[in-house]
């Protein structure tokens, strides 16, 4: 049973702007008119496969940084952080920290290699060394899996956002915000391809930083820029004391809870580097020196901006009652819009109506360009390892395969609505770091096994995927994210076998172990020629694309 209607959000937020809500709405409308009208004109250039999948590889590193950061500062960064900050408190921005750390990961070990040994997806880079139909078979589900994982997280927080900005109360009207966002999500990527959903996630980053520094900026004049007096006021206001800044309000109450926290922190730091829709960002440059370097941007635009969550989360908890955000929606995901609204004068102001609108578009805006991201790597991967190298055995045209992309799109996009119905009161933040779970567990192993492992083999891989994705599904199927808690997509039932919330403490390791075995329990030799190949190639960018 849900303790906190979402029917309560009216009279709490968008109800008390309801006197500006043309004002809202018309800023609103011209926010996504305008990214609408971006991917049109993107969608004029794309001729070809390459133009679709890797935007003709014409992005320079600073470029695909800030498109990297765009599709990277989701709706968990923007919506789900700061409202688990202002419920949580200190736990709240453990959150901030595993998603910045994970970026060492993906600079480290993966970005450069990928760039130099793949041409569009995981799947070229398996299929380099490996049987080529049962990797891409693998690499292509595995995809699909992970980013509709990720996909319920943006969808939840576009339904929060969107119900909040509209005052809808009604299921139905909730429902049908979930539907609209999915139609835009289709559409961006079938018109615009790689460089339509690039562009949007260039400008939707630079407006995400302007505007969550607006927000830190008014944050910190309110309290004088004293942290430690917003950080007194927060753990004041948010009725827990102290124990608000420390260590423990959400994990470390019990032994599972803190079991619970190293598996999400496993899940954080090793997730960035297998996510789909991260991956094929690193194909869009010219060079792996590109690719390197928009990883470098990347840190550094990503980093400045988690620091500015403290002010959010914090600045919601001091500023707000929890009560208020809570009654908002249950998760906490609009506490940032909230926050904005209070900050530019409160409700029924047109100062706090302006930055209200201001927020959420720049919210949605956010949502939607990683959605269309997110679409796009499972599209791509479906098209590219599904459809033309298995299915067609390579036989498809560059015409053929561009119609499979975007019937997948579609495809892609209907599960993400039926399944983001289901999934609108949860927080986006404990998503996301699911569908982490899942690309650490499944993807991960799998990329680093076959780029740096003489070793590794077919056997290996398909253990590897299949084994850290079945487990890691299975696992989050039978956890408390799905039954047996208020806060549960399905509250009323009981099968939460699994006591953890993120199961990469068990997933991730496991995924490791089965492509090992799957490796050396069967006398399958691996291709030595061919890793050589791979191994120059991944590390010197001879003969790359």
């Amino acid at each position: 049973m849900n303790l906190f209607p979402d029917a309560l959000a009216l009279p709490l937020a968008a109800g008390g702007a309801s006197e500006h809500r043309g004002l809202i709405v018309t800023l609103f409308a011209a926010f996504v008119a305008a990214t609408l009208g971006l991917t049109v004109r993107a969608g004029r250039q794309t001729k070809g496969a390459e133009d679709f999948y890797a935007g003709g590889r014409q992005f320079s590193g600073f470029q695909n940084g800030l498109a990297i950061s765009g599709d990277y500062m989701s709706a968990a960064s923007f919506l789900g952080i700061a409202g688990a900050i202002a419920l949580f408190g200190y736990d709240g921005f453990l959150y901030s920290i595993g998603f910045l750390v994970a970026w060492l990961v993906a600079l480290l070990l993966v970005a450069e290699p990928l760039r130099n040994a793949g041409r569009f997806t995981m799947g070229d880079v398996l299929a380099y060394r490996m049987r080529r139909r049962p990797v891409r078979t693998a690499a292509g589900v595995s995809t699909v899996v992970v980013s509709i994982f990720y996909l319920l997280a943006q969808m939840a927080g576009a339904g929060a956002l969107v119900t909040l900005l509209l005052g809808i109360t009604s299921e139905a009207g909730k429902i049908l915000v979930v539907v609209l966002v999915g139609v835009m999500m289709i559409l961006y990527v079938t018109i615009g391809g790689m460089k339509g959903t690039t562009w949007v996630q260039m400008v939707k980053a630079v407006l995400l930083i302007a505007g969550t520094l607006l927000i830190t900026l008014l944050v910190a004049l309110k309290f004088h820029f004293n942290v430690s007096a917003l950080l007194g006021a927060a753990a004041e206001n948010s009725g827990k004391g102290s124990a608000f800044l420390e260590p423990g309000l959400k994990y470390g109450a019990t032994a599972t809870s803190k079991i619970d926290f190293i598996s999400l922190g496993l899940a954080l730091v090793l997730g960035t580097a297998g996510l789909p829709h991260i991956l094929i960002r690193f194909y869009t440059v010219p060079t792996a020196k590109a690719a390197r370097k928009s990883v470098n941007w990347a840190i550094a635009i990503i980093g400045g901006f988690y620091l500015m969550t403290i002010a959010l989360g914090f600045g919601a908890a001091a500023l707000l009652k929890p009560g208020a955000i809570i009654a908002s929606n249950t998760a906490g995901n609009t506490a940032a819009p909230l926050l904005a609204q209070q900050i530019g004068g409160g409700p029924g102001s047109t100062g706090g109506a302006v930055l209200l609108a201001v927020i959420s578009a720049v919210a949605f805006a956010t949502i939607l360009a990683v959605v269309a991201g997110l679409t796009l790597a499972s599209s791509s991967s479906f098209a590219h390892d599904l459809y033309v190298n298995v299915l067609r055995k390579g036989r498809a045209t560059e015409k053929e395969e561009l119609g499979a992309a975007r019937w997948a799109t579609v495809g892609i996009g209907g599960a993400a609505i039926v399944l983001g119905v289901f999934a609108r009161g949860l927080n986006v933040a404990g998503l996301v770091a699911l569908a982490f779970a899942v690309a650490a567990s499944a993807n991960l192993p799998t990329l680093l096994y076959s780029l740096y492992w003489k070793r590794f083999t077919t056997r290996g891989a398909l253990w590897s995927i299949y084994g850290g994705l079945a487990s890691s599904v299975l696992l989050v199927l039978f956890s408390p994210v799905v039954s047996g808690k208020e806060t549960s997509m399905f509250p009323g039932a009981h099968f939460a076998f699994f006591p953890l919330e993120n199961p990469g403490l068990i997933s991730i390791p496991l995924g490791f172990l089965l492509g090992w075995l799957g490796s050396v329990l069967w006398a399958e030799e691996p291709d030595a020629a061919k890793y050589a190949e791979l191994e120059v190639r991944s590390l010197t960018g001879t003969g790359a694309h």
